[in-house]
């Protein structure tokens, strides 16, 4: 029989969320908070912060996945009193908690098969705390809604409740979306990560590709919850032209200069597509902990 030390296993996981998050701010990642410069009134520092305070509690033991996620965003709050991570947090806490899954049952399940258990066996009580957490974060362009309002009491599990966000036709969410798919787009996301570390053999280059695919073949959900489509739309289109240019560079560093430019543009005009940043920190942690088992 094989024992596990849950300490062990806390201690990596945590290592790997934080590890995650560094290397998403080290990548160049237009209009979003990165090395190379700072906006929408958020510092690299305030982000280091975040990771930091939520990777001491993340990966703790003995957690729902609700209660994971409130923690996490109560752990950000007390370190820097904003709204740096709630998707981040939302997106990685059920691969953390599959992580948790597969380390202290080794050889029952793939980390695969963990995760899509994890987002099917979710809870009211669940919701609750997500509701709770998401309430505390006060995400831009949060407003009400006529179901599952986070205001209210919650009435579903936490699945039904992202269900109902992912199929909203005027605010569809990707985060939403990725509890009820699988986490096909970071599943998506995770190939073209692979493909450019083959290629360019620099990972924070590699999650540039990452943020550009996000950005050009998705609606960023921050910016539609807050601008509307639109906008989003434009953006979009803006990302796709610069997306199709970099992936054809031979040395990605010689598109730094027209990457810069567009990530002062963005945020001159106050845009962050901050749901494609929140994906790309999941892509790269999921990258890592499939890489734990194989």
């Amino acid at each position: 029989m094989i024992v596990v030390d849950a300490r062990d296993v806390t201690k990596q996981l945590s290592n790997a969320f934080k590890a995650a998050c560094m290397a998403e701010l080290e990548a160049l990642k237009p209009g979003n908070v990165h090395i190379f410069a700072d906006g929408h009134g958020m510092t690299v520092q305030d982000f280091i912060l975040s990771a930091e305070a939520t990777a001491d509690v993340i990966a703790l033991p003995d957690l729902s996945l609700g209660m994971r996620i409130l923690k996490s965003v109560q752990a950000t709050q007390n370190a820097v009193k904003t709204n740096t991570n709630l998707g981040i947090i939302l997106l990685c806490v059920p691969l953390i908690h599959a992580a948790v899954v597969v380390d202290l049952q080794p050889n029952t399940l793939t980390f695969s098969q963990a995760l899509e258990f994890v987002l099917a066996n979710t809870s009211i009580a669940d919701a609750e705390h997500v509701f709770a957490a998401i309430r505390i974060a006060n995400p831009a362009g949060l407003g009400e809604s006529a179901q599952h309002d986070v205001h209210q009491t919650a009435t579903c599990t936490l699945l039904v409740a992202m269900q109902t966000a992912a199929d909203c036709n005027s605010c569809q969410d990707m985060i939403a979306l990725q509890y009820t798919n699988k986490y096909a787009q970071i599943i998506e996301g995770l190939m073209h990560y692979q493909q450019a570390l083959a290629r360019w053999q620099r990972p924070a280059w590699a999650l540039t590709a990452v943020h550009l695919h996000f950005m050009a073949h998705y609606g960023d959900s921050h910016l539609v919850r807050k601008y509307g489509e639109t906008i989003a739309k434009l953006v979009q289109n803006e990302a796709l032209e610069h997306e199709s240019i970099f992936l054809k560079m031979v040395n990605p560093k010689n598109y730094l200069a027209p990457l810069l430019h567009f990530d002062a543009a963005l945020k001159k005009r106050g845009l962050n597509p901050g749901t494609s940043a929140d994906l790309t920190v999941a892509t790269r942690l999921m990258a890592d902990l499939m890489a734990r088992q194989s």
